[in-house]
């Protein structure tokens, strides 16, 4: 019988690293992951620079524009935009169940949950 086993890590990074070790040591028929993907614009903002350009006008005919230069923050993304949660999706057999659990477990899964 087919089971899914699904479990929540803190990064992609990690998420990927628990897919690529089961990959390895267990035989499974797929794994998926699902995170929030504006989360990697938090991530691009870390050391950056924000520009704002400010049009202004002296008279209706004659434009020009004020660059203001501030550093960038992450806190611009609202916090639940920010969370890089990823929750991780395996299909195996009923054989591999303890072993992916165990792997999930040991790389910092949490909340795994099987369902037959």
């Amino acid at each position: 019988m087919i089971t899914r086993i699904s479990a929540e890590f803190e990064t992609p990074e990690l998420a990927e690293t628990a897919i690529g070790r089961i990959k390895k040591s267990a035989s499974i028929r797929s794994a998926n992951m699902v995170y929030n993907k504006t989360s990697d614009e938090a991530v691009k903002l870390r050391n950056g620079t924000m520009w704002t350009l400010l049009p202004t006008a002296v008279t209706s005919y004659n434009y020009y524009t004020a660059l203001i230069e501030r550093p960038a923050m992450e806190n611009v993304i609202p916090e639940p935009e920010r969370r890089r949660n990823t929750t991780v999706y395996i299909m195996c057999d009923d054989e591999n169940i303890d072993n992916v659990k165990s792997i999930l477990n040991a790389l910092g899964g949490l909340n795994i949950r099987i369902r037959q």
